[in-house]
């Protein structure tokens, strides 16, 4: 009986990921929503529905192919992002820094309010300044828009998410410094979170340079760039985590350089192809089991009133700002909604600070809970802000 069950247990999560890929395949064709809202639902309901068979976390290998497919997701958005741009407007960058601000103190202000201590408010605060690169990249891709908004979108949340892995480590080194008699400890920390910051942007910074370059000297840029890429970001996600670095920076600084190396992936190749589509059913899946249906009811109220004061403060700024960078204010409103999507790896990065005693507190509870609808909601309101712009082939035909 033991070996049935646990032979039941290892066709589980095959069978999953290719339930979630049928069912959004169904519902985008006939409710157009998006394909990773129902790989995210679909993964949160069987894992919680089924928990003695799926256990994502104890399953190292589904670990690291969704490692492998963040990574390849945050190497194109970071290939998408034209710093050139930023410096002819600097209203942009300027709107995704008050952007970031502006969420920041509003949710860190409800949090107190709401009775909560001040370092989780503050970690509260800086993981609801990101929005999700993956996300974001997969909607955008998946209806094939441009435009000013689509844009904006994706250059606020590249600005915003930086700002949040800044904001999170410094947080929990002044949280450190505030403990007495620790303050050797805490500089030491201080020092420790600029080194491996500074050592993840080098990584990236490096295989941005050595790829396309060893793509030139073959004079294949064209057949091998997609390939080429796509191998070096496994390779580079799988060196960060061995090594402690940060995939998030080290595959962002990747995809900066590669882009401005002239290197193109080529428009048959977005989503990196066949393999792309594959992995972002097991990140999305994998991403949304690891949430637990208990924590979302248990946070359901705090985290209500973080995701409106998070989204809130986002197309506030955005809409206000709009007139300055140069676009109307209905577009700066639908930058703002299409920031609304956030990343479950948020949890994950919570994570690394139960040595705190935080991972059962109603606080996290909230952070579950917001996470859990803007994975699924996110990507919707995405989509109807790329719409409503119409910035989609669909929209624009009409």
């Amino acid at each position: 009986m033991t070996e049935f069950s646990i032979n039941i247990s290892q066709m589980a999560w095959p069978c999953v990921i290719a339930l979630a890929w049928l069912l959004g395949d169904i519902l985008n064709r006939s409710l157009h929503l998006p394909r990773i809202s129902v790989y995210a639902l679909t993964g949160f309901a069987l894992v919680n529905l089924f928990p003695d068979y799926l256990s994502p976390l104890d399953n190292q290998s589904l670990v690291l192919l969704a490692n492998i497919a963040f990574g390849l997701m945050l190497f194109e958005f970071a290939y998408r992002i034209n710093l050139r741009w930023l410096s002819i407007n600097p209203w942009i960058a300027i709107t995704g820094l008050v952007e970031a601000a502006a969420t920041f103190v509003a949710v860190y202000c409800v949090a107190l309010w709401y009775g909560s201590t001040q370092l989780m408010s503050l970690l509260l605060a800086a993981l609801a300044m990101s929005s999700s690169p993956a996300a974001v990249i997969r909607v955008i891709n998946e209806h094939r828009s441009s435009g000013q908004v689509s844009e904006r979108i994706l250059h606020l949340t590249a600005i915003n998410t930086v700002l949040a892995v800044f904001a999170f480590k410094l947080i929990l080194v002044y949280w450190t410094m505030q403990t007495p008699g620790d303050f050797l400890k805490a500089t030491s920390q201080g020092l420790h979170v600029m080194l491996v910051a500074c050592a993840s942007l080098l990584a990236g910074t490096i295989f941005g340079i050595l790829l396309p370059t060893i793509l030139r000297w073959r004079g294949r840029q064209a057949q091998d760039a997609t390939l080429g890429f796509a191998f070096a970001v496994i390779v580079l996600v799988a060196l960060t985590h061995a090594s402690g670095l940060s995939p998030i920076l080290a595959t962002l600084s990747f995809g900066l350089i590669a882009r401005h190396r002239r290197i193109s992936l080529g428009r048959t190749q977005r989503n990196f192809g066949v393999l792309g589509e594959l992995l972002a059913v097991v990140l999305f899946v994998f991403a949304a089991s690891t949430l637990a249906w208990a924590q979302v009811l248990a946070g359901a109220m705090l985290g209500s009133l973080l995701l409106v004061m998070r989204l809130g403060s986002k197309m506030v700024v955005t809409t206000l700002l709009a007139p300055v960078s140069g676009i109307s204010m209905r577009k700066g409103l639908l930058s703002g909604l299409g920031l609304a999507p956030v990343s479950v790896f948020l949890i994950l990065n919570l994570e690394q600070t139960n040595s705190l005693g935080i991972a059962t507190t109603n606080e996290w509870y909230a952070l579950v809970a917001m996470t859990l609808i803007l994975e699924i909601a996110g990507p919707i309101l995405t989509q109807l802000a790329l719409y409503t712009a119409k910035e989609t082939p669909e929209e624009q035909e009409q």
